[in-house]
């Protein structure tokens, strides 16, 4: 079996438009149903409900305080226009971050999350990103473990990776499946200090 996989030349929000159409062709070439996207600011959600109309849309957001104690940075107006289009909005502790997060923090450890975080992101940013929203999705009971679906994320802003993966509950981390690799940057920068940002 032979599949495509597309490279970006540069990491970025420039890539979303490109990322939504090569992940609706592929959805609709397996049948695929359910989309997950990672959307910090509600941009690449407000354009994944469009693209994916008729489907199942999961945007996945930055935990509530991530950036601004208290603040979610989607806004309520972005929130209200994805819900009004058949989207699905989840909010919640970061897989990959959570508790490990808070040590890291408080007494500069760096814990097993980080370590599954920095391997993933020798493949980008986005792919790791693309597996952390799978298992929070299972994890909040909102796609199927039974089920393939199509993941969605970027380096920061917008999209430039897309997977398709089966997603397993956090606790089954191993048993995560990324199936096929439909799009990402060629060159993705990633260090360990991008451990400390928003996960």
């Amino acid at each position: 079996m032979e599949g495509k996989i597309v490279y970006f030349e540069k990491q970025g929000k420039q890539n979303t438009d490109e990322v939504l159409r090569i992940a609706r062709k592929r959805a609709d070439e397996l049948g695929i149903k359910t989309i997950l996207v990672s959307s910090t600011w509600g941009y690449t959600g407000l354009k994944a409900v469009d693209v994916f109309r008729g489907m199942k849309v999961i945007i996945v957001t930055e935990a509530t305080g991530n950036y601004t104690l208290d603040v979610q940075e989607v806004s309520a107006e972005n929130q209200e226009i994805i819900r009004g289009k058949g989207g699905i909005i989840l909010t919640t502790t970061h897989a990959f971050a959570g508790i490990d997060r808070a040590m890291r923090n408080k007494f500069g450890m760096y814990l097993l999350a980080d370590v599954i975080s920095q391997t993933l992101r020798v493949f980008g940013e986005g792919i790791k990103v693309c597996c952390e929203i799978a298992l929070m999705a299972a994890d909040g009971g909102l796609v199927s473990t039974e089920e393939d679906v199509i993941s969605i994320a970027g380096s920061h802003k917008g999209a430039d990776a897309a997977v398709v993966l089966k997603p397993v509950n956090t606790h089954n981390f191993f048993n995560l499946q990324v199936k096929e690799i439909l799009c990402k940057p060629l060159v993705s920068v990633g260090t360990v200090q991008a451990a400390q940002k928003p996960g």
